[in-house]
């Protein structure tokens, strides 16, 4: 999708005074030309300019050549930004000595350095740099040997955040590579078992992983399954936060129905129909059938077949909610259902219950895969049936329909040569529950783009990397999806960068740029529930512009992406 365009009024020389970190300078606001002889259609980008002072920007990036110049020093000494290698070393002594003073005797315990930087990170110099909250916020990284996972440590560390590392083994080369005051996991993402004390205490997540090789199985491993199966360990551990406090929790998630008995398909009933409207329409009935039973297997199963062109079948239910709970608390539905491919129509009937002329019908298509899934269906993206009608208020939803219609219907994949009739279906119900709004994204992923992968494993790694994607986007949790163009190692902050949706861009970007967005996501709302691609801004060649420079700048806390973000779609 494309971020909406800014007027053509819009103030190209507007600036931002700000001291602490940053200095932005005003973008060009270029005119998109329409070519109405080829149709080409027009779109935007969002692009915003953050320079970084040397605070953040050339010395993130220069440490490691700085440090080399200086006396070499363990890497477990260092603060991870904004001080010194050397003075570090000496700041450390001085507190050593200090700390000694008036004492007759002093025990040396093992962990007197772990605490003294612990101090020097949450007290130290680096205040200047803390973000409100980020001290009561554990993030775990995972990839944080990576290019961009090294500099996200530091970033957070940097910011005053807890950090855990995800790595497979703690080896000489991880220690080193990593700051002492970062709590070092061990495990693969391809096992779940190994992941449930990796984020144990975590509130949020940042994967930087990817595969190392273009090896199908290592692909699918990482980029694919790792998210899953991290994304489950999380919602795991909010369940059990939630139990823990007598099912109350702010990530708790709305149960409106588990199909676990055959008494769970109580109040759920099966219609027919058909879409004309004349007199003999019921001479279509013949050509449908439908069921929902709970079978011996312990599933309860929707199934039919509608040979009639213009036919339906459904199953509906008036919802019964909790006392005091109104879905216009929650963003969306979530279903955990087993498919063979089809796809479906997700119905909500809101009004009056007791008047049903008063009620207005809402609907959304959602597609199923060959097995088990959820399906994530946000309440923004139901559209009214009639068109006069107002958007859909999620508080007077009462009704809930599943239907199954033969047409839009696409064959999956399968084996070559095997018939598919797309005229019948099957669908297995586990649960549906409403997912709750949240202010903050709950899991960042640091996908690609395709550009700069070898073109014979491309293919491989965008389908890996999209599956991730989707897997992430399924499971409920609050998501923010970037897809960096080609990394570049250099310094960050100091070009201008376009955000995007829709596979346009063409330029790379740095690690340092692809990290700062990683760490200001974390906290900020319009990056919730968002994909989009980043990379360095350019220039179209002319008479051939896909795209108009928005001028939005930050007016404080040197925030670029509330700006930036803020006109891209949500759901994406």
């Amino acid at each position: 999708m494309r971020a909406a365009s800014a007027s053509p009024t819009t103030n190209a020389s507007a600036s931002l005074r700000n001291t602490n970190h940053f200095n932005f300078t005003p973008l060009p606001l270029s005119t998109v030309k329409n070519n109405n002889s080829n149709n080409k259609k027009k779109s935007t980008l969002v692009v915003v300019r953050a320079i970084k002072d040397r605070k953040e920007g050339v010395n993130e990036y220069n440490k490691e050549n700085t440090a080399k110049q200086q006396q070499p020093l363990s890497l477990e000494d260092v603060n991870p930004v904004g001080l010194g290698r050397k003075s570090r070393q000496i700041f450390d002594e001085v507190w050593r000595k200090f700390s000694g003073l008036g004492q007759i005797s002093r025990t040396t315990r093992a962990d007197d350095k772990e605490a003294l930087d612990a101090l020097l990170i949450r007290e130290g110099p680096m205040c200047e740099f803390a973000i409100p909250g980020a001290q009561n916020t554990t993030v775990l990284v995972v990839g944080a040997t990576s290019r961009i996972g090294l500099i996200v440590v530091r970033k957070l560390m940097l910011r005053g955040y807890t950090v855990k590392a995800l790595v497979r083994k703690a080896d000489e080369e991880v220690s080193y590579k990593l700051p002492r005051s970062v709590e070092i996991m061990i495990g693969d993402v391809g096992d779940p078992s190994t992941l449930k004390e990796a984020v144990e205490g975590c509130n949020k997540i940042i994967y930087c992983a990817t595969a190392r090789s273009s090896i199908t199985g290592d692909l699918f491993r990482v980029d694919h399954q790792g998210v899953s199966n991290l994304t489950k360990a999380l919602q795991d551990y909010n369940n059990k936060l939630a139990q823990l406090r007598a099912g109350k929790s702010s990530k708790s998630k709305l149960l409106l129905a588990k199909f676990k008995s055959a008494h769970s398909l109580n109040g759920w009933e099966v219609r027919q129909g058909t879409y004309f409207q004349d007199a003999v329409a019921s001479k279509y009935d013949a050509g449908m059938d439908a069921k929902f039973e709970f079978t011996e297997a312990g599933e309860a199963v929707f199934s039919g077949y509608v040979f009639t062109r213009g036919g339906y079948v459904e199953i509906s239910k008036k919802l019964s909610l909790p006392l005091g709970y109104t879905l216009d608390r929650y963003e969306g539905l979530v279903l955990c259902v087993g498919g063979n491919g089809r796809s479906y129509v997700l119905i909500l009937e809101a009004g009056p219950s007791a008047d049903a002329t008063q009620c207005n019908l809402y609907f959304a298509r959602i597609s199923t895969k060959v097995g088990f899934g959820r399906v994530r269906v946000p309440f923004s993206s139901f559209r009214p049936v009639k068109p006069d009608y107002p958007p859909l208020d999620p508080f007077l939803v009462h009704t809930m329909t599943l239907r199954f219609e033969p047409r839009r219907q696409r064959p999956v994949e399968g084996p070559a040569g095997v018939k598919q009739d797309l005229r019948s279906f099957k669908l297995i119900l586990e649960y549906i529950k409403a997912l709750p709004t949240g202010q903050e994204t709950d899991f960042i992923l640091v996908s690609c783009t395709g550009l700069g992968v070898e073109p014979t494993r491309r293919e491989q790694v965008l389908k890996a990397k999209r599956a991730g994607e989707d897997s992430l986007r399924r499971s409920g949790l609050g998501y923010t999806i970037i897809r960096p163009g080609p990394l570049k190692e250099e310094p960050g902050g100091q070009r201008a960068l376009i955000f995007d949706q829709g596979n346009r861009i063409s330029q790379g970007i740095s690690c340092v740029d692809v990290a700062d967005i990683c760490v200001k996501a974390l906290h900020e709302s319009t990056a919730r529930n968002k994909s989009f691609d980043v990379c360095y801004e350019y220039v179209s060649e002319q008479g051939r512009e896909l795209y108009e420079l928005v001028a939005h700048l930050p007016d404080k806390a040197n925030n670029y992406l509330t700006p930036a973000l803020s006109v891209l779609e949500k759901n994406t």
